[in-house]
């Protein structure tokens, strides 16, 4: 009875180092997504308060539950249901089968490139090594940038599939935005690798094991064009080209709505964490803690597994502030002409993103082989 098609059940149960990865690998994608799918309703309620702050007026603060309002805070969760239940509505002359695949492209990329991502060190269970990343990827470099570009498929196909003239010129906007800021943000990690030495993101964030030997402080011009392509490759102000209500409606995806046109925000919202996670982990340690090395961590707490959840935190900790910097930056600077963004990628941050690779490799030659 211990047998099933010629599959012995009990053997397969029995825990080893595959069943162990097996049922982490379970367990860690279902808490990432789901943390994930909570990014957008906190960041919409954010980006309407802390603007609300800054230029002194009230924002959302209505909607709460029962007789408390909570500062508005589950005004996301009333669009979310809005979002959820409305009407669909489908163009007419639109290409049904590319305009229902597109939200899914922009969405798709950001959620496997989150997986790559390091949030903490090993956690040691049962005699098991468990790493705190979904996936762990050798060559995490090339794995996020080959998926990350898969997303310039999903806002080409939204205009295109769009039957909208409008929808085609942001969705072109947004492509050779995207295609063009894709090129300094990976030469700005090139210096990276060259500094650590690997393509592991794990073992570059202990690498920074020491304050100093943070990618900020051995890569700063790398540190300055990377953050700059962020803002790009998001589409987000001041290079918004893709969403300039002012000429384009609402850019690619002036024609959707109802859950699809919330997918696009998923996307948006979860690239813009993906992006930050990364620029934490690259340049300012990753989970390390400043100033406290992990391994004095571990015995100021007294176990490695309750470190691994501060670096969690911590991880997390530095995210939020590139997420608040997004936020600053859509609400300070004025948005580029379409040229000017355009000038900027091709003439500025890709010569400067070439030679800071070059010094980069002459310093490292020079240091090494003296």
């Amino acid at each position: 009875m211990g047998t099933n098609f010629g599959i012995d059940l009990t053997s397969l149960l029995q825990w080893n180092q595959f069943t162990v990865d097996l049922v982490s690998f379970v367990v860690k994608f279902a808490i990432l997504a789901g943390g994930l799918l909570q990014i957008p309703p906190v960041m919409v309620w954010v980006e309407r308060r802390v603007p609300a702050l800054m230029q002194r007026r009230r924002g959302p603060n209505r909607v709460g539950l029962f007789k408390w309002r909570l500062y508005g805070l589950l005004q996301s969760l009333a669009d979310t249901i809005k979002l959820i239940f409305k009407e669909e509505v489908v163009p007419d002359g639109a290409h049904k089968v590319f305009y229902h695949l597109a939200p899914v492209f922009c969405v798709f990329p950001a959620f496997l490139i989150a997986c790559a991502i390091p949030y903490g060190p090993d956690l040691n269970i049962f005699g098991y090594t468990i790493p705190l990343s979904v996936v762990r990827v050798d060559v995490g470099f090339l794995f996020i940038f080959a998926i990350s570009s898969l997303a310039v498929y999903g806002v080409s196909l939204a205009g295109w599939a769009s039957n909208n003239k409008y929808s085609l010129m942001g969705s072109l906007r947004a492509s050779a935005q995207m295609i063009s800021y894709e090129i300094p943000l990976g030469m700005s990690l090139l210096p990276i690798v060259l500094i650590y030495g690997t393509l592991d993101l794990g073992k570059i964030v202990e690498a920074q094991s020491s304050f100093f030997k943070w990618g900020a402080f051995t890569a700063p011009f790398s540190l300055l064009i990377f953050v700059i392509c962020m803002f790009a490759e998001t589409n987000r102000a001041p290079f918004d080209l893709a969403e300039g209500e002012s000429e384009l409606v609402a850019g690619f995806h002036t024609e959707y709505n109802s859950a699809k046109f919330a997918a696009f925000f998923l996307g948006e919202y979860v690239s813009m964490f993906v992006l930050s996670a990364l620029a934490s982990t690259v340049f300012f340690g990753g989970w390390q803690v400043p100033f406290v090395p992990y391994e004095s961590l571990v015995a100021m707490l007294g176990s490695p597994n309750i470190a691994a959840i501060v670096g969690v935190l911590m991880l997390l900790l530095k995210s939020m502030f590139f997420m608040w910097l997004y936020i600053w930056v859509r609400w300070t600077l004025p948005r580029f002409r379409y040229d000017q963004l355009m000038s900027l990628g091709w003439k500025f941050m890709l010569p400067i993103g070439l030679a800071n690779v070059v010094g980069t490799a002459v310093v490292l030659a020079v240091l090494r082989f003296k």
